[in-house]
């Protein structure tokens, strides 16, 4: 793990499993598929091999899809059994702001649905480099609002990769209008969020080597398309450099493997320095998106049923107060 002093300070609140011995051979031959793309440098015509790679997530057979606009962007409600009007989750898909779907990313999100009993809206969120930054996170917000005006009283977020980056920055930005948004923001759970668009977290080089997808260069060229001549210290950029204070509990799982450990240790150091009730899972062995081999990875379905428990247990201690 990362040998900041920073990470120092806040270890009690970083958990690290293991890798399981039953993962670890599904997780070699995993890494050895990544490897040969890792460094890859794709442009927009690599969406549909980005979206089929998560259509591969195993779907399950108690939840429904339907298409829906909320704010004024299209996306897609996942839908299971059970579900309440007065609350829901949003998840912010991933993709480096680049790629990815609300259609391809329906089962994994299907799997926090139906264990947490919530409907979710996947928003297709506007992509770079059609439409550079700021787009997104006002797509982001924009839903979130929508759904607040509709009667939606409690509201969990959601996010992977650069989703994880857009989740944190509409958290940040709803506790920002906390006082004339009528809703209860009860908590965020990402996987392997994009904290730092400056990419100054130190295991851009410490997991150069172990990380089997992405390279430095790589990464800084999707998220120069994303920036596109941006400020990448921006708050709305960099949900690490962002608001802290007021933030509703947040929990993150990363893999140890992952060029992107950094940002989910040092947002999580400086979440609980302001207050907040934060914490990070790291996983050991594991690259970054292995939560979507669900059915293949013991830790998948592990980490399925953290981030599905801390939703219900927010959505549901908050229906109670």
């Amino acid at each position: 793990m990362s040998g900041s002093a920073e990470k120092r300070t806040f270890e009690e609140f970083v958990a690290v499993h293991p890798l399981d011995p039953m993962d670890a051979a599904f997780a070699s031959t995993m890494r050895a598929m990544m490897l040969a793309n890792k460094g890859v440098r794709q442009g927009i015509e690599a969406r549909g091999q980005f979206d089929a790679l998560m259509e591969g997530v195993s779907p399950r057979d108690d939840v429904t899809f339907e298409t829906g606009v909320v704010g004024g962007i299209p996306g897609l409600w996942v839908l299971p059994e059970d579900w309440t009007s007065d609350e829901a989750i949003v998840h912010l898909h991933g993709g480096w702001f680049n790629f990815g779907s609300a259609k391809a990313y329906r089962h994994l999100v299907g799997h926090v649905a139906a264990t947490v009993r919530a409907r979710a809206f996947i928003p297709d969120y506007r992509l770079a480099p059609e439409h550079p930054f700021p787009a997104a996170p006002q797509d982001a917000l924009a839903c979130y609002l929508a759904l607040v005006e509709s009667g939606v009283h409690r509201i969990a977020l959601t996010g992977d990769s650069a989703g994880g980056n857009l989740a944190l920055v509409l958290a940040s930005r709803v506790i920002g209008q906390a006082a004339t948004i009528r809703a209860t923001l009860v908590g965020a759970a990402v996987l392997s969020p994009i904290t730092d668009l400056t990419f100054s977290g130190t295991t851009y080089v410490t997991r150069a080597d172990a990380d089997p997808l992405f390279t430095r260069a790589q990464v800084e060229e999707l998220v120069h398309s994303y920036l596109r001549g941006a400020d990448a210290k921006h708050p709305l950029a960099s949900p690490l450099l962002g608001r802290f204070s007021g933030l509703p509990p947040i929990r993150i799982h990363v893999g140890d493997d992952e060029v992107l450990l950094d940002d989910s240790l040092r947002y999580v150091g400086r979440a609980m320095v302001a207050g907040v009730d934060a914490k990070v899972v790291v996983w050991e062995g594991l690259p970054h998106g292995f939560i979507g081999s669900i059915g293949r990875l013991k830790a998948a379905a592990q980490v399925l049923q953290d981030i599905s428990r801390f939703l219900a247990e927010k959505l549901q201690a908050n229906a109670e107060s």
